[in-house]
C-alpha cells in the first residue's frame, strides 16, 4: 500500500474496502451479483479531526463500518470510500 496522494478535512477518513468474499466457508462459489458489499478496510489517509472531536483512527487501522456508510470514489484505479470518523464503528 503506497501513500495515497489525498488527504481528507476535519474529522473524515478514508478506507481501502477489503475485497469481497469470492467463496463461502464449504467452498460454494458466489457470483458477482449476490456478493455483498464488504464492511471492513484499512485506514488510508486520516484528516486533523476537529476542536471538539480530535481523530482516534489512525492510518493502517483495520476498522468495521456501517453496510451504507461513506462515499465511493476512485482515484488511481482503486476504489476508496470517504466517511467522517463517526461512522466507523469500530477497531479489529
Amino acid at each position: 500500500m503506497g501513500k495515497l496522494n489525498i488527504k481528507p478535512l476535519a474529522d473524515r477518513v478514508v478506507i481501502e474496502p477489503a475485497v469481497a468474499e469470492q467463496k463461502t466457508a464449504s467452498g460454494i462459489i458466489i457470483p458477482d451479483t449476490a456478493k455483498e458489499k464488504p464492511q471492513r478496510g484499512t485506514v488510508v489517509a486520516v484528516g486533523p479531526g476537529t476542536k471538539d472531536n480530535p481523530i482516534t483512527i489512525k492510518e493502517g487501522d483495520v476498522v468495521l463500518y456501517g453496510k451504507y456508510a461513506g462515499t465511493e470514489f476512485s482515484l488511481e484505479g482503486k476504489n476508496y470510500l470517504i466517511m467522517r470518523e463517526s461512522d466507523v464503528i469500530a477497531i479489529v
